[in-house]
């Protein structure tokens, strides 16, 4: 437990710059991370799990050049063992190439109080530059919602509003199956939150069992999206954000319904063994063909 969040300290906290060189290695373990390849048949995921004329998924830096498990830092005052993935977002800049070398740094743009027992937002940003052009391929927003630590005094405001979802049937149905050991294989990426590995610390964080990790379940989502609106062709994936809202357990199948209004795609996704939405008013803005 850190002491309480100093609300202009946190604000103005300096992150380190990460540079980081990937491989196509590291970018078909990445999609078959979050599930790409499980019907070896199908030609669209085969494109981003095979080294033949690979494809990367653009969601693929979500992982890249972050700031690693920063909430743990004493510096923070957050409790880190109750925060939350809230939301995610990104926008795509520029297709990724197989293989290259990132730049990045994490900034906090804003945080919320949201008062005594109700916890607290954080919101982080960072933008992805190619290290030698200085292009920038990708922007990451992120919020950490922390549950034990609201009452510090902050503003309350704002607070990102959600996306709406339509109110009729959806246009378009996509489930795709997770494994058992999906958190773990996910966790090659960089990821070392134990909560998704440590039956222990996720007990000790109130669940039942270690959970999928959040940006798992948003790659399936943008897996779903990919495949169901842009033809499996990255580069018709301009933005993808979403509300994260219950975990997914490894092993469950996630649906994810879609509904198309132009370029508009809104979507939620949910474990239909459960009947528990995990993501929810989700957007998607795509690109003509």
């Amino acid at each position: 437990m850190g002491m309480a969040i100093d609300y202009e300290r946190l604000l103005r906290r300096e992150f380190p710059k990460v540079e980081q060189v990937w491989t196509a290695r590291a970018a078909m373990v990445y999609a078959l991370g979050v599930g790409l390849g499980h019907d070896p048949l199908d030609e669209g995921q085969l494109a981003f799990v095979y080294e033949k004329a690979l494809r990367v998924l653009p969601t693929f830096g979500s992982v890249l050049a972050g700031p690693g498990l920063w909430i743990r830092e004493p510096d923070t005052g957050l409790d880190w063992e109750h925060v939350l993935h809230g939301e995610q977002g990104m926008e795509f800049l520029a297709p990724l190439p197989a293989a290259g070398r990132i730049r990045a740094r994490t900034r906090v743009t804003g945080i919320v109080d949201k008062g005594a027992g109700r916890g607290a937002l954080v919101y982080t940003e960072r933008t992805g530059l190619d290290a030698n052009s200085g292009q920038a391929l990708f922007r990451v927003t992120h919020t950490s919602f922390a549950r034990n630590d609201g009452g510090f005094g902050g503003p309350s405001g704002p607070v990102r509003p959600a996306h709406p979802l339509p109110q009729r049937a959806p246009d378009l149905v996509c489930d795709f199956p997770t494994v058992p050991q999906q958190a773990l294989l996910f966790r090659l990426n960089g990821d070392p939150n134990p909560h998704n590995a440590d039956p222990r610390a996720a007990a000790e964080a109130g669940f039942e069992r270690p959970i999928l990790q959040g940006l798992c379940t948003y790659g399936i989502a943008g897996h779903a999206v990919l495949r169901s609106c842009c033809g499996y062709d990255p580069a018709r994936l301009h933005s993808l954000s979403v509300r994260l809202s219950a975990p997914v357990l490894p092993g469950e199948t996630v649906r994810t319904e879609l509904w198309v209004d132009g370029a508009v795609v809104s979507f939620r996704s949910l474990v239909p063994a459960r009947g528990v939405v995990v993501l929810n008013n989700g957007r998607a803005d795509i690109l003509p063909a």
